[in-house]
């Protein structure tokens, strides 16, 4: 029987409460750039939703406008309400 790999690491993320366990496995998983598109990504999901033009994103970020592109397509097709409820959370946490 074989496994998908991906889905046990959904798994394993879904199943693990230690912030600090998850950012050593993305840490063994991604590289430093790979992390910031990451970052990048979830950043420009919060900004489209705060009505920031793509143009003013990718100037903002210092990204292509084809980066925030994709990012305006998988908001269009994903719920993503969740994470950047966390992301804010977040944000205002460290800000605070």
């Amino acid at each position: 029987m074989s496994t998908n790999p991906y889905h046990s690491l959904l798994t394993h993320l879904a199943n693990c409460s230690d912030s600090a366990v998850i950012e050593l496995l993305f840490s063994a998983l991604l590289t430093h750039k790979e992390q910031q598109e990451i970052a990048n990504r979830i950043r420009i999901f919060d900004l489209l939703e705060r009505g920031v033009t793509q143009r003013e994103i990718s100037e903002q970020l210092g990204v292509g406008i084809a980066t925030v592109s994709r990012g305006a397509k998988a908001m269009q097709a994903h719920d993503l309400s969740a994470l950047l409820k966390t992301h804010r959370e977040s944000t205002s946490t460290k800000d605070a």
